[in-house]
Parts: C-alpha cells; structure tokens; sequence
C-alpha cells in the first residue's frame, strides 16, 4: 500500500524477504530458530519462576539476572515469529506502524539488557571488593530504582526514534532483505535526508552500549585487582568461579554483534544473507544460551532446578 503527499509516493506497507539468496533453504533454517525461540522461553521463564518463587534466591545477583531473563524474552518474541512467520509461510507483509514498532522494542530491549549487565559487573564488583556492605549497599530499594532506571534509560533514548521514522517518506521501493525490522535499515529506503536518524542512532550507540562496555571493563578490571591482591588461592578461586557466568554472557552479548559490525564495515565481498545470518546470530544467541550458561555454573540454581523436577516425581 501507498499513500500520497507532497513528496510524492511513500508506502506504508512493507515486505520483509527473509534471508535473500537462500529462499530455498528457508524450511531448513528454520530449524534453529524455532529451537532456539522454544529454548529462550522455556529456560528463562524457567529462571524467573525459580527466581521468585524460591526466597533464598531473593539476592541482588539474582534478581539481576530475573531481570535480564526477561529482556531475553522479550528480544526473542520481538523477533522471532516474525522470522518464522516468513521462513514458513512467506508472510513477510508488514505496515510501516508494525515495523516501527518491532524495530522500538528490539533497540529498547538490546539497550536495557546493555544495562542490566553493567549493573550485574557493578554487582560482582560490590560483592568482591565490599563483601561485608554487600546487602546494605544493594537494598531492595536500590535494586529497583535501577531496574526502573535502565528501563526508563532505554525506552527514553530510543522513542524519538518513532518520529524521525514516521516524517520520512519512503518512496523507494518496500521489500526489505531481513527477517526484522531495524532503524537504519527501514531509513535508507526513505527519500529524503537521513543524516539526523544516522547520527542519532551513532549517538545512541555510544552513549548507551558503548558506555556500558567501558564501564564494564573499568568494573573487571578492579575486581581483577581485588581479586589478585587476596593472600588465599582457594578465595581467590571462588571469587574468579562467581564472575564466570557473567563474563561468559558478557562475550556471547557483546561478541557477535561486534564482529557483525565488523564484517559490515570490512567485509565488503560478504555475501548479504551472511550478514543478515549473523544479525540473527546476536538476536537468537543470548536469549537461548544466557539460562543455559547460568544454570551450569550456578550451583544455587542447579539445585532448584533438581529439587523442582525431583519434587514433582
């Protein structure tokens, strides 16, 4: 669909391909995602029942990591029906209002999981370096102030985004090679001007994930200090074993989408579906493997998932 303004033609109605060039191969691959999505939901929801229901559990590391459990859900629900949707029924037809949305709680939801992990590393710092005033530096209070902070962060940075889309027109032509909707990605295939959405996306980018990254490394890079400075090995070695997880989801967060922005900005002779492929990779990654790497090496959670299942039995 299309409509009629004083730029001339702008749709209003989209189609997303899918992964182009691989039109063939779209039942195959969507396998994983399917396994993936179901994996994301089962295993985080998961997380957050045990979370809350189990009052032993009801620590800040914990309560971050409910946190996190849920932007992962969200992430993934944001995403991948759609996918599906495309990869099984080539149902790719999406409004311009859908798309922005998709595109509003995709950005905002990468933002706030950008911020959960930070405070998870201001957690681990505080526990190390300040294990006495552990509990009565991160109250309940505190713990929600920043919950609400990094949401209200996130949301906040990415909503003027709705309106530099909704003035462009898009008189280009509507199908889009992805499987989702993306900032810059719906904004080439505008008419006009666009160099205000790059340098507010480029602002975004580094005042929120970038900044978060630094801090991150300024926090291990202290926990590392205190760590190193103990007289026992065997404290030594348990303090390393409880910032495992967290730098585990921190590499497999921040991993892939730096080596996409990487291969996007050198990779020129990269074919587009692997680029669009890799994309993917940093959508469908963290949600499925985030419950998986907490549920190994965190033996409090290990535990209740065996006295869960062992207690229905």
């Amino acid at each position: 669909m299309t409509t009629l303004n004083h730029s001339g033609i702008s749709h209003t109605v989209f189609r997303l391909v899918g992964i182009p060039g691989l039109e063939e191969q779209h039942m195959w691959i969507s396998i994983p995602f399917f396994i993936s999505y179901v994996t994301a939901l089962l295993g985080n929801s998961l997380l957050i029942f045990i979370i809350l229901t189990e009052r032993s559990l009801h620590e800040p590391m914990y309560l971050f990591l409910c946190m996190l459990s849920g932007a992962d859900i969200v992430l993934s629900t944001a995403t991948v029906p759609q996918a599906l949707a495309i990869l099984w029924f080539h149902a790719g037809e999406i409004s311009l209002d859908c798309c922005i949305t998709q595109l509003f709680f995709i950005h905002s939801t990468f933002i706030s999981e950008s911020g959960i992990l930070l405070v998870m590393a201001f957690d681990r710092y505080i526990a190390i370096c300040y294990p006495l005033r552990y509990t009565t530096i991160l109250t309940n209070s505190l713990i929600g102030k920043i919950g609400v902070t990094i949401f209200l962060r996130s949301y906040g940075t990415i909503f003027p985004i709705i309106f530099l889309l909704k003035r462009l027109t898009f008189c280009k032509h509507n199908f889009i090679p992805h499987t989702y909707c993306e900032h810059i990605g719906l904004a080439k295939y505008a008419c006009n001007d666009i160099r205000v959405n790059i340098w507010y996306g480029f602002s975004i980018l580094m005042s929120t994930v970038v900044l978060d990254v630094m801090l991150i490394f300024v926090s291990y890079v202290l926990i590392l200090c205190a760590i190193f400075g103990m007289s026992s090995q065997n404290a030594r070695h348990k303090a390393l074993n409880t910032c495992g997880s967290h730098i585990c989801v921190i590499i497999l967060f921040y991993g892939p989408g730096l080596f996409t922005t990487l291969t996007q900005r050198f990779g020129r002779h990269i074919p587009p579906h692997i680029h669009i492929l890799l994309a993917n990779v940093c959508i469908l990654a963290p949600p499925m493997l985030n419950p998986i790497i907490y549920g190994i090496k965190t033996k409090k959670i290990q535990e209740q998932v065996v006295h869960m299942f062992t207690k229905q039995k």
